[in-house]
């Protein structure tokens, strides 16, 4: 199957010259660090823990301060761009199509826990389309950054998916949205028939880690739905510059507008595919929430992936 590389079109329509496409990767990089920095000084030592309207959705002055830190270099380097951030919203640009999608801290939740798998994600896209990226997982002491013609790296080593290509000798990721709650269709019959048929499905918890993870050839292949673009943007060009492949749930090209992905070694995107597709899901009865069954897949109310 032949997949559309998102990041290297979005290249190719932005028409970027070299030396403007490594200076935008390096802002991203020093934006995702200085994330980085706060949530390394506030890692421990949070005083407020709130949610945002959404059961389990947080938010806590790391994020703020990350955010702060992340769009003050931002603002300085690069005025005429446009930013969408997770906490503060969507500034324009001045006419350009490139906007920057800012997640301050991806893994709040696991953060306000003090369980070390988060990070600063940074990604540039043209048109909602993936341009590059950068990830800053300050736990890990990993500077995690792509951009087509430029590779993908972690800190000063190059780095590549794995060549897995079979589902059972497979190590896999995905996660779960915060209106799993709400819904029949949770990625709970997913996770099911995946765990299954593989070594292993995974629950980071940071979908912009997920991807990473995968870009490294630490995981095989990675499912969600419910994400934003700020979850995707740096990892999908991270997955794509390291050798593998991005795609929506039927293998048409990702959009990440939809909120739903696929992301994995090339030999894994078929069986991926064709599991996804045999899913359905499951009874809320079996899973302990009955008041959602015959209110079809969507739950109570229509939620938008």
């Amino acid at each position: 199957m032949t997949t559309v590389r998102l990041s290297e079109r979005s290249l190719e329509l932005a028409g970027l010259a070299s030396g403007e496409l490594e200076r935008l990767s390096a802002v991203a990089r020093r934006a995702a660090s200085a994330g980085a920095d706060q949530l390394k000084h506030h890692f421990g030592q949070l005083e407020r823990i709130r949610e945002k309207g959404r059961a389990g959705d947080l938010v806590t002055e790391a994020d703020l301060a990350a955010e702060q830190a992340v769009l003050a270099v931002l603002e300085a380097e690069t005025p005429e761009l446009g930013v969408l951030a997770e906490e503060s919203g969507r500034r324009p640009g001045q006419g350009s199509p490139l906007e920057w999608c800012v997640d301050p801290l991806d893994g709040t939740t696991n953060y306000a826990h003090r369980y070390p798998f988060f990070a600063t994600s940074i990604g540039l896209t043209w048109n909602g389309m993936p341009l590059l990226g950068a990830l800053a997982a300050p736990a890990l002491d990993c500077l995690y950054w792509a951009a087509p013609g430029l590779g993908a790296w972690c800190n000063d080593e190059a780095i590549a998916v794995s060549d897995c290509n079979a589902l059972s000798s497979s190590l896999l990721v995905t996660g779960f949205a915060y209106d799993r709650h709400t819904r029949l269709d949770n990625n709970y019959a997913e996770f099911a028939w995946f765990t299954h048929r593989s070594r292993g499905v995974r629950r980071g918890g940071s979908a912009s880690m997920d991807l990473a993870f995968v870009a490294e050839g630490r995981l095989d292949g990675y499912w969600e739905r419910g994400l934003s673009p700020w979850d995707l943007a740096a990892g999908v060009v991270l997955v794509e510059q390291a050798g593998g492949v991005v795609c929506s749930y039927d293998g048409s090209p990702a959009d990440l507008s939809t909120g739903r992905l696929i992301a994995c070694t090339p030999g894994l995107q078929q069986p991926l595919i064709e599991g996804l597709a045999s899913c359905r899901p499951l009874s809320g009865a079996s899973f302990g929430a009955p008041e959602l069954d015959g209110a079809g897949p969507e739950g109570p109310a229509l939620v938008t992936p």
